[in-house]
């Protein structure tokens, strides 16, 4: 299969604001830090599969509160669990546009450290944004099992990008284990 990535379109900055309100009045009741644009649709200039990844970020006593909302008839999305990465709890909402990954994250876990890392050093420095998009142009024109194989084959240039965002090479290779496909 072919990932599909996209040059940068500015309709994304307005589809996670859209999406964001939509958020809000589904967590209405439900105590949270903040709610982020995270991914390569949050940056602007980078080239990016045409999907909003949105991250709630919590305490951890409020994830539970956060799922039932999500879940619930308001919110309609439907939990997949961490699907692997610990702290970072995972939906989906099918059917719907824009496509979205939505998550909520625990404060200061690993995950959302990693996504707000790669996040502000690419909208910080562009030779840096650039590098990412075009290894990723480049990764798009191969053919993947599966959007999780495109994802691994990142894993070097991520590591290279969190570098510069100041993460240790402990955190660094956190992730990257992270980010493995599972033997098969």
């Amino acid at each position: 299969m072919k990932v599909l990535v996209e040059p940068y379109n500015p309709e994304w900055a307005t589809q996670f604001l859209r999406l964001k309100a939509e958020l809000e009045e589904i967590l209405a009741e439900v105590k949270y830090i903040c709610i982020e644009h995270v991914g390569s649709t949050s940056v602007p200039g980078l080239a990016a599969k045409p999907t909003i990844d949105l991250s709630v970020i919590s305490e951890r006593e409020d994830v539970d509160a956060a799922i039932h909302a999500l879940t619930s008839e308001k919110g309609r999305y439907i939990y997949m669990g961490e699907m692997g990465i610990p702290d970072r709890h995972a939906f989906r909402k099918f059917g719907v546009a824009p496509t979205r990954n939505l998550y909520v994250s625990v404060k200061d876990c690993q995950s959302i450290r990693n996504q707000l890392g790669v996040r502000n050093i690419c909208r910080n420095n562009s030779a840096i944004r650039d590098a990412y998009g075009k290894k990723k142009l480049e990764l798009s024109q191969q053919e993947w099992r599966n959007v999780d194989e495109y994802c691994e084959a990142k894993n070097e240039i991520i590591g290279w990008i969190l570098e510069r965002a100041g993460m240790s090479e402990d955190e660094r290779e956190q992730i990257r284990r992270l980010n493995e496909m599972p033997e098969t």
